[in-house]
């Protein structure tokens, strides 16, 4: 898990090919009036979602964790907090994991909990177990999918 300021994106993209793309489209974005929606930035390789979602208490966020796409996440309109806990800790998978949406959800507890306000982003590798959504109210997000090459 990295969590930064996005003033300092760039020092994240000899991490992996496609973040200075993904950090120049966050950057071109009207992030005030960017409305809901996906975006192919390249392909199935890397993508954008604008979300609008209800957040929820952590007693009611589930860890997540992804096989094929990393995440990188960042709060538009409030502040948002996600639980995090290592893939390799984790023990308790729900359902298995869903090859079709590239995701498992599991019933262990976080081991930590981070909160970041707009302009500041988190990433998430498949070694994450993350739960995002946590706060109270409505929230305005970006969501980009960075496949694992």
């Amino acid at each position: 898990m990295i969590v930064d300021n996005l003033a300092n994106a760039a020092n994240y993209y000899n991490l992996h090919p496609l973040f200075e793309k993904a950090f120049e489209f966050i950057g071109k974005l009207d992030i005030d009036n960017v409305e809901a929606g996906t975006t192919e930035i390249e392909g199935n390789l890397l993508k954008a979602t604008i979300a609008e979602a209800k957040l929820k208490p952590a007693a009611a966020a589930k860890l997540e964790t992804h096989k094929r796409f990393i995440d990188i996440q960042m709060p538009v309109t409030k502040a948002e907090t996600f639980g995090w806990k290592s893939l390799s800790s984790l023990s308790q998978p729900k359902e298995g994991y869903d090859v079709n949406n590239d995701i498992e959800f599991f019933d262990d507890d976080p081991s930590t909990f981070v909160t970041l306000v707009p302009g500041e982003f988190i990433i998430f590798s498949p070694e994450d177990g993350h739960a995002p959504l946590i706060g109270e109210g409505e929230i305005k997000k970006i969501i980009i999918k960075v496949a694992v090459i």
